[in-house]
């Protein structure tokens, strides 16, 4: 999903789906294996304790249901504007202008399809040693997204 602001900026949220579909499949194993391991006894259930694997699933459980929780306190999304692009989270927004963007390129995950949602891109920063690198499908409407980063790409090789 995408957000309108004033000025065509664009607002591009965090795709979080994965996480909740990884930890929804982690319950639903979660409870079907401790229904499976429990003892029906005449009209009762026992449930059985002392099973390392069940420990080691509700760890699994209570580490994904933390990875949710994190990743929607952070809360990040990326601005782009005609002339700049901001990666903002909760705590701390970085803007950089298209004066401050050397080069933006493409590349393909290893082992991918040719997809251009699938790509990664490389953003170099003058005065910054590490270039900024981030995958398009990480983001809500990828192809609103790689089309927004291409105007971008054209604005910082035209100057």
């Amino acid at each position: 999903m995408t957000l309108e602001d004033s000025n065509s900026n664009k607002v591009f949220k965090y795709n979080m789906s994965f996480y909740y579909q990884s930890t929804i499949i982690y319950f639903i194993v979660f409870v079907l294996y401790l229904v499976i391991k429990g003892n029906f006894v005449v009209d009762s259930f026992t449930l059985v304790t002392d099973d390392p694997i069940l420990y080691f699933l509700a760890l699994i459980v209570i580490i994904s249901i933390l990875a949710v929780l994190y990743n929607l306190i952070l809360n990040k999304h990326i601005k782009l504007t005609e002339n700049s692009i901001a990666f903002i989270n909760r705590f701390k927004e970085r803007r950089f202008g298209v004066e401050q963007i050397s080069f933006i390129k493409y590349f393909r995950q290893r082992r991918s399809t040719r997809s251009k949602r699938f790509r990664i891109v490389r953003m170099k920063i003058n005065n910054r040693i590490r270039p900024i690198m981030f995958r398009i499908s990480d983001y809500e409407n990828e192809d609103d997204l790689y089309n927004k980063i291409n105007e971008l790409k054209t604005a910082v090789e035209s100057e």
